[in-house]
């Protein structure tokens, strides 16, 4: 006899413990020889600890790091904390640049969210145009961490441009089944607020969780004249209601503040600079592949050894200008 109540099965669907159990037995199996050799105890612990704390999601496949909500935060929080210096430098990059530095993070992210990403604060499709990385950040955590919302809409935008009834069921489950931005349009084009918003407001219905606040999706839609979707887009990425309901990211006037990053980048640097083998060339490779070595959890060893290879000098094609 099953004693299961309605809210132990509710609390296990909102922590996905489930998931993150059936996750930790898989990696143990497949890496048997060395979890075990540190005792199935503290294997479990530090697996736990750093789903926790968010360090689990470094050098995972997307699937694993798109399945949960926490798993997206946290991968937002992560690319946050290993590239924040280059906000701070105030370096403009491409959307292919951002793509090459998520990879180091994640080797199959795929390019087409990086893509709608960098539309939603272009408006257009400008590909080679620069994009400071606070612009892109917050582009970002909207576009990965609602993306199956945002497809939805994306497909009723269709709809209402090309003069269809939208039909509202829309769910997609796969990068594969996305709908192609490509048929958005460019810019100029554009549907009526009201209408958008009525069907956008019962979407909101079945997605629930799964997307921003209702009261700021609406916000967004309270404009005269026409409304592309991307412009929809960029008003959400930039309340900051929306930031706060993810809880990855801090407010946009501190995003370039991170005081215990700081501390552990002076103690690599002081080492480097010590250090007779050190090169300028390489030392950003080198602070950022120590900070993750530190933040990433031990079942992770296969993914960073074969990162390290991979990853070296992928930054140096980074193109500065001035603000």
């Amino acid at each position: 006899m099953s004693r299961s109540t309605p809210a132990a099965d509710e609390y296990l669907a909102d922590t996905h413990v489930l998931f993150y159990l059936s996750d930790a037995v898989t990696q143990l199996l497949e890496h048997k020889e060395e979890c075990t050799q540190f005792g199935l105890v503290p294997y479990f612990a530090e697996y736990f600890s750093s789903v926790k704390n968010g360090n689990h999601v470094l050098f995972r496949e997307y699937d694993y790091v798109r399945a949960t909500p926490h798993n997206r935060a946290s991968f937002i929080r992560v690319f946050w904390r290993s590239y924040r210096q280059i906000g701070r430098r105030g370096d403009l990059l491409s959307s292919l640049e951002y793509m090459s530095l998520l990879q180091l993070l994640c080797p199959d992210f795929p390019v087409d969210v990086v893509q709608s990403a960098a539309r939603i604060v272009l408006i257009d499709d400008a590909r080679d145009c620069l994009i400071s990385f606070s612009d892109f950040l917050y582009a970002l955590q909207l576009q990965f961490y609602y993306q199956e919302f945002l497809d939805s809409v994306l497909l009723i935008y269709q709809d209402l441009l090309a003069g269809k009834k939208p039909n509202g069921v829309i769910v997609t489950t796969a990068a594969e089944q996305r709908p192609s931005v490509a048929a958005e349009g460019n810019g100029s084009d554009g549907v009526e607020p009201s209408a958008l918003a009525q069907c956008v407001d019962a979407l909101c219905d079945r997605f629930k969780r799964s997307r921003p606040p209702r009261s700021c999706v609406m916000e967004a839609l309270q404009r005269t004249g026409s409304v592309s979707y991307f412009s929809f887009l960029m008003s959400l990425a930039k309340q900051e209601s929306v930031n706060q309901t993810i809880g990855a990211l801090p407010n946009k006037s501190d995003v370039l503040i991170d005081p215990e990053m700081d501390r552990e980048l002076d103690k690599l640097i002081a080492q480097i600079s010590v250090s007779p083998s050190s090169n300028s060339s390489g030392s950003a490779v080198g602070v950022l592949k120590d900070v993750q070595r530190k933040a990433s959890p031990r079942r992770n060893i296969h993914h960073r050894r074969r990162m390290e290879v991979e990853s070296d000098g992928s930054t140096e094609e980074t193109d500065s200008s001035e603000n």
